[in-house]
């Protein structure tokens, strides 16, 4: 069990014998530090003007969601429409960040810092081998992970329908701080699964076009990252 976007799967499946060019876990790297730093420059070129996007910030999270399925299920679609999501993702983020600026000041440098020292730790435990990804852990975190996505989606359902919204979790007391600590600490956990799958896939051979399906997979966890450490970090200042 792995990654629900990084699958073992897609890249045994995408493995071609004989093909020279390959997948590679520098090629990944400096693809992800492209798609992080397209992500952050959207999101600073719509920072001064988060009045005018804020109406397309859900049309923009849609039209990300869709261009993430079409990824997702035609991996060779990475290589082109990765910027895309990326751009999406930043216009999003940088008008939800520029909000939260405005509420809690310094509150966003703080979670773009915290997200970077988290995936910097994660990943010098990740190589010295102080956290392996074993079959036990990658299905424990993936099980967390559906799990977090389905309590989201009912509140998200109830809280539409105006009927009935899941309680606590959206709260800043300490139920709702414990959930947001628990949300980041399996949104840090889901890196590990993404740097195991990006050298199963370096180490299987992998056509190059995977390197951008690798980094995309590792942007949206990034993304997620960064988003609950924004809102455990909204929380504690409601204190």
């Amino acid at each position: 069990m792995s990654s629900p976007i990084l699958s073992a799967e897609t890249f045994e499946k995408s493995a071609t014998p004989g093909v020279s060019a390959t997948m590679t876990v520098n090629g990944t790297i400096a693809k992800s530090a492209i798609l992080t730093g397209i992500v952050i420059a959207s999101a600073i070129l719509v920072w001064s003007y988060a009045t005018v996007f804020l109406p397309f910030v859900i049309p923009a999270v849609v039209a990300a969601f869709v261009v993430a399925m079409v990824i997702i299920f035609v991996p060779r679609t990475a290589p082109y429409l990765a910027f895309l999501y990326a751009v999406l993702e930043g216009l999003a983020i940088g008008v939800i960040s520029a909000y939260a600026e405005a509420e809690y000041p310094g509150i966003a440098i703080q979670a773009v810092s915290l997200t970077f020292a988290t995936l910097i730790m994660m990943l010098w435990l990740y190589r010295a081998q102080v956290i392996v990804a074993t079959e036990r852990l990658k299905r424990g975190i993936v099980i967390a992970t559906g799990a977090i996505a389905i309590i989201y989606l009912v509140s998200f359902i109830w809280g539409l329908s105006g009927w009935y919204s899941v309680p606590y979790i959206h709260e800043s007391g300490a139920i709702g701080i414990g959930f947001s600590v628990f949300v980041v600490g399996i949104a840090a956990f889901n890196l590990i699964l993404d740097f195991d799958q990006i050298e199963a896939g370096a180490s299987a051979g992998a056509p190059k076009y995977m390197e951008w399906y690798a980094s995309f997979g590792l942007l949206v966890t990034l993304i997620w990252l960064y988003l609950e450490i924004l809102r455990l970090l909204s929380k504690l200042r409601d204190k």
